[in-house]
């Protein structure tokens, strides 16, 4: 009698096949889902391949002054007095002017950062807190002076890096990265949204922790509750009008 007709033979294969088949998808699911080559590791999340880091960067502006004029127009004077304001808020270090030297508005420009240094005073900036140096220009250009201090910002990046051909491709790849045969995102994928995000964002230290609450509006829940007391509405009241939509563009 052949093997495949003896009694509980068939049965015994069909449960080694299930067995095989259940090993087989533990197994996958447990693979490890990065890809290793010459750039090391590429995670497929882009927020791993492309973090959101926090760093100090300079933040300055730049004040452009003429041979025959030693003080500032009302928009620098402006730009300085909200500077100062952003410095309180935001700085990590002192206040940084640099003068231009050899230049042909290097007088103008020594009477200018005096005034620049009153303005920091008067906004609340100690004179401890302010350095000065100088900087060299060519004679025949005119350099503006230059104010900075250095801040808490959030930077991702760099981005265009294109370590792989984003399309399947039977040559062997010369960064031995294997091609995308398996559909993972490539590796500049996400780059410029964590880029536009660490730029828009306000303040860097909501990327680490939540703020905390504000205190409530004690006024506007005093109505709140006395409205209530009463037994009236609490909602705001708001007129309304029978305007249709034809009329908006009257």
């Amino acid at each position: 009698m052949s093997q495949l007709f003896q009694p509980g033979y068939r049965e015994r294969l069909l449960y080694g096949g299930m067995v095989l088949a259940i090993t087989v998808l533990v197994a996958a699911c447990n693979t490890d889902r990065t890809v290793t080559g010459s750039i090391g590791a590429i995670p497929h999340d882009y927020r791993e391949r492309h973090p959101i880091r926090i760093t100090e960067a300079e933040h300055d502006i730049q004040l452009l002054i003429g041979s025959g004029r030693g003080d500032l127009t009302a928009e620098q004077r402006a730009q300085v007095t909200a500077m100062a304001g952003s410095w309180h808020r935001e700085g990590t270090g002192i206040f940084l002017i640099e003068v231009p030297k050899g230049s042909p508005n290097e007088r103008a420009a020594k009477y200018a950062m005096r005034e620049v240094q009153s303005l920091l005073r008067a906004s609340g900036v100690a004179a401890r807190a302010i350095s000065t140096k100088t900087y060299s220009v060519p004679p025949e250009s005119f350099g503006p002076i230059r104010i900075a201090y250095r801040r808490i910002e959030a930077q991702a990046g760099p981005c265009g890096l294109w370590p792989e051909d984003i399309g399947a491709s039977l040559r062997p790849s010369l960064e031995r990265v294997p091609p995308q045969y398996d559909n993972r995102p490539y590796w500049n994928f996400g780059c410029s949204t964590q880029q536009n995000l660490a730029a828009s964002v306000s303040n860097p230290q909501d990327l680490v922790q939540p703020r905390t609450e504000t205190p409530a509006y004690a006024a506007r829940r005093q109505t709140v509750m006395e409205k209530y007391r009463k037994g009236e509405l609490t909602a705001g009241e708001y007129e309304t009008s029978d305007a249709g939509i034809s009329d908006v563009g009257q």
